[in-house]
């Protein structure tokens, strides 16, 4: 997907492709200057990203009403991006310039990415679908991690507190079975 636009005074190139990896490697630069913590340029773009994504889910009824919205590090998993700004004045964080903080230029990558994305989408529904699978894969597998870390969490404070053996934990979620 590649996208660039001009609007007032700041040149916005991105490009990016999903692949079969895990781990998102986002490249951002301001004037050929490489911001390696990212920016307001990079803000802009996982803002779009995530926003057309999970609108274009909904839309393609890929998710339901009911449905929890897709996170900003689902749609990012797989993704490789190049996000390059031009800019006449920016205004850099700290000394280092790895950080850029104009924000207007969130403004700026969030339209003109955003419109070629939502128009990726629409135009090559198979890609789009395969975009939403691997989203959505990452997110199963994200609630999946999260559940797993509780239920260890949970298991290890049990097995700390010395309780008789007549007394024992529910381990049912109906108040009506679990109080005395």
């Amino acid at each position: 997907i590649y996208a660039e636009g001009y609007e007032s005074d700041i040149q916005v190139e991105v490009a990016c492709q999903y692949n079969d990896g895990y781990n998102p490697s986002i490249y951002t630069f301001c004037n050929n200057i490489n911001t390696v913590e990212g920016g307001t340029h990079l803000e802009g773009f996982n803002l779009e990203l995530n926003r057309d994504i999970n609108k274009y889910a909904r839309d393609a009824k890929l998710l339901k009403d009911k449905d929890e919205h897709l996170t900003a590090e689902d749609c990012r998993e797989g993704i490789t991006a190049v996000i390059s700004v031009k800019h006449p004045d920016p205004q850099h964080e700290g000394q280092t310039k790895t950080k850029l903080g104009n924000s207007e230029v969130r403004k700026s990558v969030s339209d003109s990415y955003g419109t070629q994305l939502e128009r990726f989408l629409l135009e090559n529904p198979d890609q789009a679908k395969l975009i939403f699978e691997k989203a959505s894969v990452a997110s199963q597998a994200r609630k999946a991690a999260k559940k797993a870390r509780e239920l260890t969490r949970r298991k290890s404070s049990l097995e700390i507190s010395s309780l008789p053996g007549k007394l024992a934990d529910c381990s049912s979620k109906d108040a009506s079975i679990c109080e005395i």
